[in-house]
Parts: C-alpha cells; structure tokens; sequence
C-alpha cells in the first residue's frame, strides 16, 4: 500500500468540506446532539483499527471493551500504521472506528486552520472530515506531541523552548517517527514556526524504543515524543516549551464511520471518554511500555476497575 498515494486521494476527498458536515457538530460529552451521516448501525459489528504505538493500542482495547459491554460485536486490528494509512482504511471500509486525538487529526485534514480550543476544533473537525466520517464526543484524557532532550542536552546548549533550538540551527539532530519530517507538528512547523533547522532528521519509530534508545546514547539531541510517557520523568528529560502555540490541543476523540455511528456506540464511547483521565491513560501506557504487560490485558483491567465492562 503506497502511503502518498492514500494520503493525495484522502486530501482530494477532503479540500473542500461539505456544509452538511457541520450541521449539529458535538463539541464536548455535554452535548451528544448527532453529527452528520445519521442512520447508521452497529448490528453488523464494528472493527477497530489502532495505529503503530502502545497508547493508540491501548486505546483501541479500551473502544472494544466499552462496545462489548454495550452488546456490539467488535474486532480489533491493532499496530495498523500512521494516519495516513489508517483514516484511508477507515473510508475504505477495511475498519468502522479508530481512537484519534483532535489536534493531530485536524492538522492532518486542514493544516492551515488555527483552532486551539477543544471545542473550537471539534467544530472544525467536523468541517474539515470528509462527509462519510464523523468525530464523536472527546474525551477528558489528553495527549500530545512534545519535543525532548536530555538534562545534559539542556544544560549543554541553554534549552528550554522550542525557540532556544534556533540558536543551533545546523548543529543538531532530531529523532522521531518518518512522517514526522512531513508534518506540521513536526520538522515542517518547527522551521516555519521557530525557524528551526537541524543536522539531520532520523527516521525511528514513533514514541518508541528506537527514538528513545537513540536520545539516551546522544545519537540525537531531540526526540518527539507524547506527554503521556512516563519515561520523560523518570530519565529526567525536559521538554521544551511551546511559545508560539505550534502543538495544539490533543483530546483523545473516537473518529467514526457513518455507517456505524448508533446510540449505543455513542453512549459506550461517551461514558469511556468521561472517565479516562491523562494520569489514568499515562499509568496504562506505562504497565505495557515499563511493566511489559499485554496492550488489551491493560484495557480490560481497567473497563473492569471502574465499571465500564463486566468482562
């Protein structure tokens, strides 16, 4: 599967959005008034997609295990790839439901909109997705983008913000996920935004062992990594300030097939979001990520520990 081919059809689709889309957007777990497409069901079961890191993983068995409490039939396909595969499959059909996180999600469909504040951007979301698509209500737990470097890095070269890195301009190097290098939150935004340039851009993984390995042995001074991982405070690493508002709001949001898109699912998802805290997913990731324990082991502890599934 040619990841630019999908992401130029997915772009097509989607440049210019349908009013229709936007008629009664949901902008937070108080107003669960419907989106567009209505009508649709979840008798046929539903599968979940995930992308290629642990939290996305852990996400995805917490959306089946709310849904099997619910009585809907779900499948998950796990560890599928970035967004730019994922959001195609979903519009193919080949997955009815996947965990996103609004401020990526609306950068990926419309990056020149500047939306910041949670609400703001599910109204955007809702506009910008293409019209067989739609985000359900987001939740409390948050997770997003952050730019790190070592204690010693810091120290080394006076970093406390992303700004600080344009005094090095040419000297250092950043470590993260490929497509990273092609977004806005990303080495795209940071030379616009920051006017930032690095050494060298290292394709690693995406919060993974590989970018994380290459920040502790030096062989890059920056890794992008999210929030929710614990291993930035238990190695002391700093993450540098975002002064300039170039990583944006990152509410955990269940983006959804039309076609799937019933009061149940809205419910049961509805109820996950209103319970999952930060520090609640940060702990999750950290029993997979630290303790090695299984993705989908996690999440159904946690659905049985506050009451969110009987299983």
């Amino acid at each position: 599967m040619n990841r630019r081919a999908l992401l130029g059809s997915l772009c097509a689709a989607v440049s210019v959005p349908t009013l229709s889309s936007c008629s009664n957007g949901i902008t937070s777990l108080d107003n669960q008034g419907t989106s567009s497409g209505g009508g649709g069901s979840s008798k046929g079961g539903i599968t979940i997609g995930t992308a290629n890191f642990t939290e996305n993983q852990i996400l995805g068995y917490l959306y089946a295990a709310v849904l099997q409490n619910a009585g809907v039939k779900v499948k998950v396909r796990p560890n599928l790839g970035t967004r730019e595969i994922v959001i195609p499959a979903l519009r193919a059909g080949d997955i009815d439901l996947l965990p996103e996180y609004q401020g990526a999600l609306l950068n990926y469909l419309a990056p020149k909109d500047t939306s910041a504040e949670p609400g703001a951007m599910q109204n955007a979301l809702t506009l910008a997705l293409p019209s067989d698509l739609q985000v359900l209500p987001y939740g409390i737990a948050a997770d997003s983008d952050a730019f790190v470097v070592t204690r010693r890095t810091a120290d080394k070269y006076g970093l406390s913000s992303l700004a600080d890195l344009r005094k090095r301009n040419g000297e250092l190097v950043i470590g993260a996920a490929p497509e990273v290098k092609k977004r806005q939150v990303g080495a795209v935004g940071l030379k616009e935004v920051y006017g930032i340039e690095f050494k060298e851009f290292k394709s690693l993984d995406s919060d993974g062992p590989l970018v994380k390995g290459a920040l502790k042995k030096g062989n890059v001074d920056v890794a992008n990594l999210f929030t929710t991982d614990t291993d930035i405070k238990t190695h002391n690493w700093v993450v540098l300030s975002d002064p300039l508002n170039l990583i944006p709001s990152q509410h955990i949001v269940p983006l959804i097939s039309n076609r799937k898109a019933d009061a149940r699912v809205r419910k049961a998802l509805a109820r996950l979001g209103s319970v999952l805290t930060t520090d609640q997913l940060t702990e999750l990731n950290s029993q997979v990520d630290n303790d090695k324990r299984d993705p989908e082991d996690v999440a159904n502890a946690y659905a049985r520990q506050h009451g969110l599934s009987k299983n």
